[in-house]
């Protein structure tokens, strides 16, 4: 028996219509302006060729032209320069080189930053390439997040890059950096941009040291203590109750056996993170003290479900889930799943199984919104197949 709709849950669904018209709208508006921007390119550059050139001119007239261009567009819209080459090029992407998602954006299926997500990773990605990546993630960009959008567009992108990430890893880290950004109020932001699998594992020890330093009488967040142990690490070497002395960071890697094994050059996955090179998920099993074996295909053994049988979930298969997810899988939820809770999506109480097809991790706010006002949650599928091993490195 279907449960009856009040009248004030009436009014507020066409509130939310009205609201989710008007997103629609917005869309095709900016389908429009990427139209309209690329002919004003287009246009441009095809009257390039009559800008009258001075003996003394150190620009060809193409590039007079594009400069001319992105200086006019900027000033009509009133932004920067440097913004104004951005929308160009994202314009004449959608126009040219994406056009199912300019499609998509046409028709108020997605928003102009979930475009702009499909478009940024495509940038690198060959021509050849590019309508299998646009078809594989489109789909999903009408469901997703624009984060989670971004995250699942990573993964894709890796496969479909003609340079081995292993490569790009070389030349990258190079350009490893940190430095201070003034921010208002007094306040400063200090960035650090290194390896993921260093950023990662700096990321989690100070979580899991702001973690052990929370109790009852604790006035701060999780956030703002975690800000506070990075401080103190930095500067002192430990906390001020000397909490961080000999403790070591750990993270998990999700290695293919034929890369550990080094007949593959297929990328690692780093939780939290995603795909990294070969040669750093093989650095990191090679100091591991400990591994872990996740078999992710039904021949192999995994458990994915015990039915009825018992409402606690086995140890095994909570380590798979939580890699599954990675995140707290409510919709638009970024919390980490390691600090989450797996939560049944059909209720136990109400004959549904300890299965993984009905488990999600859920944090503590994201429970509450779930079984009060949600009777399942979407479960992304999963983008890792074959033996895998999990491996828990300590620094």
């Amino acid at each position: 028996m279907a449960t009856p709709v009040s009248t004030t849950q009436q009014q507020l669904g066409l509130l939310f219509d009205a609201v989710a018209a008007a997103d629609k709208a917005i869309a095709r508006c900016f389908a429009v302006r990427a139209e309209a921007v690329d002919r004003a390119r287009r246009f441009s550059a095809a009257q390039a060729g009559s800008i009258p050139l001075s003996l003394q001119s150190r620009w060809s007239r193409e590039e007079i032209a594009q400069r001319e261009l992105s200086s006019e567009l900027a000033a009509t819209l009133r932004i920067p320069e440097r913004t104004a080459e951005t929308l160009l090029a994202e314009s004449q992407a959608l126009t040219e080189d994406l056009p199912a998602t300019r499609a998509a954006l046409a028709e108020g299926r997605i928003s102009y930053r979930h475009a702009q997500t499909i478009v940024q990773q495509s940038w690198s990605i060959p021509v050849e390439g590019l309508a299998a990546f646009e078809q594989a993630l489109l789909p999903s960009a009408e469901h997703l997040t624009v984060a989670k959008l971004k995250h699942k567009a990573r993964l894709l992108r890796e496969r479909l890059h003609p340079e081995t990430i292993t490569a790009r890893r070389a030349r990258s880290i190079t350009d490893r950096t940190s430095g201070v950004t003034p921010e208002y109020d007094g306040m400063a932001t200090l960035y650090v941009t290194t390896g993921a699998e260093l950023v990662q594992a700096i990321f989690t020890r100070a979580t899991d040291l702001a973690a052990s330093l929370q109790s009852p009488d604790e006035t701060r967040t999780l956030t703002q203590v975690r800000t506070d142990v990075l401080s103190d690490l930095l500067i002192h070497g430990v906390t001020p109750t000397g909490v961080g002395t000999g403790v070591k960071a750990t993270v998990q890697v999700t290695v293919p056996v034929l890369t550990l094994l080094g007949h593959s050059e297929e990328p690692g996955y780093l939780e939290g993170y995603g795909p990294i090179d070969p040669d750093t998920a093989r650095d990191l099993a090679s100091r591991a003290p400990s591994f872990t074996r996740l078999l992710t295909h039904p021949e192999t053994g995994v458990i994915l479900s015990v039915g009825r049988d018992r409402y606690k979930t086995p140890k095994a298969m909570r380590r798979f889930l939580r890699l599954r997810d990675e995140t707290c899988r409510f919709p638009g939820c970024n919390r980490p799943a390691r600090g989450a809770e797996l939560d049944h999506s059909h209720d136990w109480g109400l004959l549904g199984e300890t299965a993984h097809d009905n488990l999600a991790h859920l944090c503590t706010l994201c429970r509450y919104r779930h079984k009060g006002h949600y009777s399942d949650v979407r479960i992304m599928p999963m983008l890792r197949v074959g033996p895998l091993w999990l491996l828990a490195s300590e620094w």
